[in-house]
């Protein structure tokens, strides 16, 4: 197993949500600012890799966590931004500098209110494999 991967992945998924028509104007980061939540944004998360190498080379598989968080009042802008996060990552063609993307595909999502109502999240895990 390797977690070499890992950055490219990351740099590819980035370039890939901003640069996608659905998502103009939204925000993509991969760190909260502190204090309380202000507009809609991405947030590229945490992941958790496993090892997927066999015989004929090294690879993994990258559980990374997309996150959608609004202030918007109800859920309907978040599911709105999600859904376009969804449709730019599922079998894109992301171009690695480490590795080679073989698959990203989309596994689940929980979607939530925070701060007593005032903002809602919905975390995406999207399962991504990588040969080395």
């Amino acid at each position: 197993m390797s977690y070499q991967a890992a950055a490219a992945l990351q740099s590819a998924i980035f370039a890939r949500l901003t640069g996608f028509a659905g998502l103009a104007g939204i925000s993509v980061v991969d760190a909260m600012s502190p204090g309380a939540v202000a507009g809609s944004f991405v947030l590229i998360g945490p992941e958790v890799v496993v090892d997927q190498s066999d015989k004929t080379g090294a690879g993994a598989e990258h559980r990374v966590d997309v996150a959608v968080i609004s202030d918007a009042s109800g859920f309907l802008t978040a599911k709105a931004i999600a859904g376009a996060v969804s449709e730019a990552l599922v079998d894109a063609p992301l171009a690695l500098t480490t590795g080679s993307l073989v698959s990203i595909s989309f596994t689940r999502a929980v979607a939530r209110r925070l701060d007593d109502g005032a903002a809602r999240r919905i975390d995406m895990t999207f399962r991504a494999r990588v040969e080395l």
